[in-house]
């Protein structure tokens, strides 16, 4: 399909003028939508988001915290969003933290950042007091949740109003503070799926550069809402989620936990979604168990959708009117989904764009900012992961004879390096090109996909490479399966290496299927063996999965619900041993 003209955006350099141009072009806009103390929502405007902001700044750089790194951790709230500009803009680093994280290892990566501030809701309260207890640098620990200073911790609510006081008097300029917009400002630590957290750097011209590059290609405007899901902390979230709507004017509502879901899509009824493919299956599942309860209704949804897919390739899109109570249950406007971080089933994707969703795949790294390649506006739907972003150069190299080979980019958006690891950065950095460590093909229109992590990659005796990535979807396209891990094992005979699947079983479908209320191990064994002889067939021979084992719990994740494999495959070496 021809590509349409890029969008025209406002150019900003740093933080600074993408808030001053959000805070003047939409200032009486609501920026957030935050409950008040009777649960009712109430606005907080673009214009007020960056009072707030300066007035934090203003108190931090009065308690002699400039140019110091500042570390914030919470759950997707308004003050983390209010928090993390305010380092940025007016005092030095920002840390952001996982706030999951065991409270030794978070104590662990303030030492590593030589944090001298920690910004942090009250939920982890316990947590803190033992790190403040421990040998730390941190010298401020500010609660979110206080209203006055205690013996532990300052009040967050209090500096900000000191922070106002010294604003209204003189006492402090908030445009005093010159941003380097190519020094470090953000300091993240990966999730680590397939090593140990790397302290990634990037500055404010990584991120700039990036947001502006994604709102060229997908259309999101002052009247979209989204509702944030995903850890604020990770870039993904925090780049898509939280900067991309200040920049355009839009509003964000924090999502008050998974279990709350449902209830906050028909309260914010928000237009765009951020998320991950595990929550898109989810969905998913949800719509076909749903028609599955009334005769007829699954035959009936799927001639519907073919009808309005051929309507819109004429250019009549009535999808959304077409599936009007499907789209309610999501709050009735919900326009646009962009899915990262892991791969999503392509039946997935086109079975809720023919539903009159549209989706919108990409794929990036926390070293990118992190978007490197992403669908658009009218180029999706077709299983890849889209088209480089404009800006962003990426090629693949060392390729075999499918075309597979490393994917490797480069562009303002690529990070300055790892944090105090010359040796890291040095073995991914080369020349301003980033080896993403992924594997991937392009076809003749450009688009890209995705094959595998070249860490991944099981080598058979005869050089053949199997994509772990590659054999799980096919596993896990059956109903029987929640997810699986598949990793390669070596014949100790034989000295040849074969698959070998870990399991994941959906046992409700299984009873569902059987008609049973409990279910033996035996009838699981069975129903997987099929599953995975049902797999075998459409592989070669090489892939094929020798030998499989079930797992009676999920697999360990990062917070974007990507399973850590080289914790797994750790686990499993000592199993072995």
């Amino acid at each position: 399909m021809a590509l349409k003209p890029l969008y025209e955006v406002a150019n900003i350099n740093d933080f600074k003028e993408l808030l001053e141009y959000s805070s003047t072009a939409f200032a009486d806009k609501a920026a957030f939508w935050v409950r008040n103390e009777s649960g009712a929502f109430r606005s907080i405007t673009h214009k007020q988001f960056k009072e707030d902001v300066d007035a934090l700044g203003a108190a931090l750089v009065s308690l002699g915290l400039r140019g110091s790194f500042i570390a914030v951790m919470s759950e997707n709230r308004y003050e983390w969003c209010a928090s993390y500009l305010a380092v940025t803009n007016h005092t030095g680093v920002v840390v952001p933290l996982d706030k999951e994280l065991p409270a030794a290892e978070k104590g662990n990566l303030l030492q590593r950042s030589g944090s001298e501030a920690l910004i942090f809701s009250g939920k982890y309260e316990k947590d803190i007091l033992s790190i403040k207890r421990s040998d730390t640098p941190v010298k401020y620990f500010i609660n979110m949740d206080i209203d006055e200073d205690t013996e532990d911790f300052m009040s967050l609510r209090k500096l900000v109003e000191n922070g106002r006081q010294l604003l209204a008097l003189g006492n402090m300029n908030p445009d005093e503070y010159k941003i380097d917009n190519a020094a470090l400002s953000i300091l993240l630590f990966t999730s680590g799926t397939t090593d140990l957290a790397k302290g990634v750097m990037l500055s404010q011209k990584n991120i700039c550069s990036n947001v502006m590059d994604i709102l060229k290609t997908v259309r999101v405007t002052s009247e979209d809402i989204t509702l944030s899901i995903l850890p604020i902390h990770h870039t993904y979230e925090c780049t898509i989620g939280f900067l991309c709507f200040i920049y355009c004017g839009g509003t964000i509502a924090f999502n008050e936990g998974l279990k709350h879901i449902q209830k906050n899509f028909l309260e914010v009824k928000p237009t765009v979604l951020v998320t991950v493919p595990l929550l898109l299956e989810n969905m998913h599942k949800k719509i076909w168990e749903q028609a599955g309860k009334k005769p007829g209704m699954k035959l009936l949804l799927k001639v519907m959708m073919a009808v309005g897919a051929v309507l819109n390739t004429v250019g009549i899109d009535i999808r959304r009117s077409m599936f009007k109570t499907i789209h309610k249950k999501f709050g009735g406007r919900l326009r646009l989904i962009i899915t990262g971080a892991a791969a999503i089933s392509p039946e997935v994707s086109n079975g809720l764009n023919s539903l009159g969703f549209k989706v919108l795949q990409g794929y990036g790294l926390t070293e990118c900012s992190p978007l490197v390649i992403g669908e658009r506006d009218n180029f999706y739907g077709n299983a890849s992961i889209g088209l480089p972003l404009p800006g962003v150069e990426v090629r693949i190299e060392n390729t075999d004879e499918n075309g597979i080979g490393e994917i490797v980019t480069k562009g303002d958006n690529v990070m300055l390096g790892y944090y105090k690891n010359e040796e890291a950065t040095a073995k991914c950095l080369k020349d301003g090109w980033f080896r993403t460590g992924d594997l991937g093909k392009v076809d003749k229109a450009g688009a890209y996909f995705i094959t595998g992590r070249l860490k991944n990659v099981i080598v058979t005796k005869n050089g053949k490479n199997i994509f772990p990535e590659e054999v799980e979807s096919f596993i896990n396209r059956s109903p029987y399966v929640l997810e699986s891990m598949v990793a390669g094992y070596e014949d100790g005979k034989s000295g040849e290496t074969f698959v070998q699947a870990y399991i994941l079983p959906n046992l409700e479908a299984i009873k569902e299927s059987l008609k049973v209320v409990s279910v033996s191990k035996e009838d699981i064994m069975s129903i997987i063996s099929e599953v995975v002889k049902s797999a075998n067939k459409d592989m070669p021979l090489y892939k094929r999965i020798s030998t499989f084992t079930l797992r009676d719990n999920e697999f360990v994740k990062t917070t974007t619900l990507k399973i850590k494999r080289y914790a797994e495959n750790a686990k499993l070496k000592m199993k072995h041993n």
